[in-house]
């Protein structure tokens, strides 16, 4: 059976208010977080992920299912996955963003890495600091309406690469470079400029994600020698980048059971 990556979006709105759906490490866990927006955020990402992991075994997305999920962080942060406190052979990666959260899921505890993004403007000293010298110039001649989507598309893609190795920000993201394949498929692909939202909705930019195609990509990383397949696609105000160590066919969307 060919192996797939598998993923999931979700919002703040889909959250329950109640917390017994976290199971009771993760309970006291939440309890001693103090910032408002930390709690949300990490709520929404185990929402995120447990509902995940019973979309794929086919489990319905209720408490008392979901409170015998739980995600654990491993030293490097990455989350590991248990089921009644049996670690899980599953490779699961998350990323939230403004009120979204996205969990990436492969089937053999492969390394995963996902990231979510909101497309904004970033200045030049962003380009030059962070990014190779072929990605600024891949930017130098995208036209500029589609520069903004370009840079959070790069960003993107190096952000899951570290993700799957265990890295975060620890390394040097020019040491992670980005192919993206022929420039004009790139443009068709991203939005010709966008515009900020009056106000965050919530709902805004879910833009119907399983409707839009996913585009390969691949990330080199130099210091490690290591390197990553991946796909990403483009909605309004929103960038997904997933990447694993072996080429997959494109993500396939959950669909969980309420």
């Amino acid at each position: 059976m060919l192996m797939s990556i598998f993923w999931l979006q979700q919002t703040v709105a889909d959250v329950p208010t109640e917390n017994a759906w976290l199971c009771a490490n993760e309970t006291l866990r939440l309890s001693e977080m103090k910032v408002i927006k930390r709690r949300n955020d990490w709520r929404l990402g185990r929402w995120t992920a447990k509902c995940a992991i019973a979309a794929y075994l086919g489990w319905r997305v209720e408490s008392r299912v979901l409170d015998h999920i739980e995600i654990r962080a491993a030293p490097s942060g990455a989350p590991e996955p248990f089921i009644a406190e049996q670690r899980t052979a599953l490779g699961v990666s998350l990323s939230h963003c403004a009120g979204r959260a996205i969990a990436a899921l492969v089937p053999s505890g492969a390394a995963v890495g996902c990231d979510l993004e909101k497309i904004e403007p970033r200045v030049d000293a962003f380009v030059s600091d962070y990014f190779t010298a072929e990605e600024q110039l891949l930017v130098e001649n995208m036209p500029a309406p589609s520069r903004p989507a370009l840079v959070t598309l790069l960003w993107s893609a190096k952000e899951s690469a570290l993700k799957a190795l265990g890295e975060g920000l620890r390394l040097d993201t020019r040491s992670i470079s980005v192919a993206l394949g022929d420039e004009r498929k790139i443009s068709s692909h991203l939005p010709a400029g966008f515009q900020m939202p009056r106000r965050l909705g919530i709902q805004h930019a879910l833009c119907s994600p399983g409707q839009a195609c996913w585009v390969p990509l691949q990330v080199c990383c130099r210091d490690t020698g290591r390197a990553f397949h991946g796909w990403w696609q483009a909605n309004t105000d929103l960038v997904r980048t997933l990447v694993t160590a072996a080429p997959l066919p494109p993500p396939v969307l959950l669909n969980p059971q309420l």
